[in-house]
């Protein structure tokens, strides 16, 4: 067989274990469970660090103010050093006939060593006083009415054993172009790195959560050393839940029917910064994964239209079935997530190419930390990789 015979047996081979092996990351069918009925719940605070969202907080804020919850809810926003009235903001939207009591505050610059979201985050969950839950959220997360009582009800469980941390991916907005382009890969991605089938099992070594909607019980964070034991992470949604399942928890972690983003990234340089800030800190800052990453995502995603066009131009249709078949076996998995963001199935043709501008993301990930710019996020740089971080 030539060389790129074999490079395209390689890519199909990849395909076909991902798609039958790899905990069948690509399916969209993991969602919480319907909520039974109960009278009563136990007790929580929703904490949301928030630092210069005034443009988004009135789209998000009032949606957590107004959770049908049965049971007794606050909110607390911590106003991370804003500099565009978010805090004066929030109290206004808190004045609203019926809603859920609101505390803004605020806990000034972070230490050494601590990420400001973090940061932000102890100081609301030791503000939230003897609760039995915590749901983080963040300040560009809108809620449906009932979301609260569907992410206890799925932490309570049916008969009473449930979990210690529940977690959604939020439906990001899918309104540009480029988001359309990007934003479903992003999940597709996660899930393919973290899949939603083994996070959720007890005793697998996979653990993720999405920081923009996470429920954890109080004993539970606490026994994973709280906020502390992640103060440095990056990527702190994932730690978040390996720490909690270091510590004897069960976790869960599905799509959004209820939760959705309501941050807008219509140019493709903002979806270029939210991927880039921390896709080296995936890969623990390492410069052996970086090159594994980019020669598998070429292997994976570049390859099978490549070698598909190489095969056709030539005459070859051993060569352009072979990798047509990885491309369609692609295509094929990537259409569950369309769907779940309302796109056409035709768009799956095009993930290699957004495959591409995600590698290109990553790399430029790495060459920023290289010039000491690190992950930076609304006027805040943390070059160094915390011990916690990375898979």
């Amino acid at each position: 067989m030539t060389v790129e015979m074999w490079v395209s047996v390689a890519s199909l081979l990849a395909w076909l274990w991902l798609t039958f092996g790899q905990g069948g990351f690509w399916h969209t069918d993991v969602r919480l469970p319907p909520r039974p009925e109960r009278a009563a719940r136990p007790g929580v605070a929703i904490v949301v660090p928030a630092r210069d969202e005034a443009e988004v907080l009135p789209l998000s804020l009032p949606s957590l103010l107004a959770q049908e919850y049965p049971g007794t809810a606050r909110v607390i926003l911590v106003d991370d050093g804003s500099t565009d009235g978010t805090g004066e903001l929030a109290r206004r939207l808190g004045e609203a006939p019926g809603s859920l009591p609101l505390t803004v505050t605020s806990p000034g610059e972070p230490p050494q060593g601590w990420t400001g979201k973090l940061w932000a985050l102890r100081h609301g969950v030791e503000l939230a006083g003897d609760v039995e839950y915590l749901l983080l959220t963040d300040a560009d997360i809108a809620h449906a009415p009932a979301s609260l009582d569907s992410l206890v009800a799925a932490a309570e469980g049916a008969s009473g054993g449930g979990y210690d941390l529940v977690s959604q991916m939020a439906r990001l907005r899918t309104e540009t172009r480029w988001e359309r382009l990007i934003v479903p890969a992003f999940v597709y991605f996660f899930a393919q790195l973290y899949p939603f089938r083994w996070s959720n099992r007890p005793g697998s070594r996979t653990a993720a959560a999405a920081g923009g909607c996470t429920l954890v019980r109080r004993e539970a964070l606490e026994r994973a050393g709280g906020v502390a034991a992640i103060r440095g992470a990056v990527i702190d949604d994932v730690n978040l839940a390996k720490a909690v399942k270091r510590g004897g928890g069960r976790t869960w972690l599905g799509l959004a029917d209820q939760v959705d983003s309501v941050r807008p990234y219509p140019e493709f340089g903002q979806l270029w910064r939210m991927v880039s800030r921390s896709a080296f800190a995936q890969l623990r800052h390492s410069v052996l994964l970086l090159i594994g990453t980019v020669l598998g995502l070429a292997l994976v995603y570049l390859v099978p239209p490549v070698l598909t066009a190489v095969g056709l131009a030539a005459g070859d249709s051993r060569l352009a079935s072979v990798a047509g078949a990885a491309w369609l076996l692609m295509a094929y998995t990537y259409v569950p997530m369309l769907r779940y963001y309302r796109q056409p199935p035709v768009a799956a043709l095009l993930l290699p190419f957004t495959a591409l501008l995600y590698l290109l993301m990553t790399v430029d990930s790495a060459v920023q930390h290289w010039r000491g710019r690190g992950a930076a996020w609304k006027g805040r740089t943390y070059p160094a990789p915390s011990r916690s971080e990375g898979f």
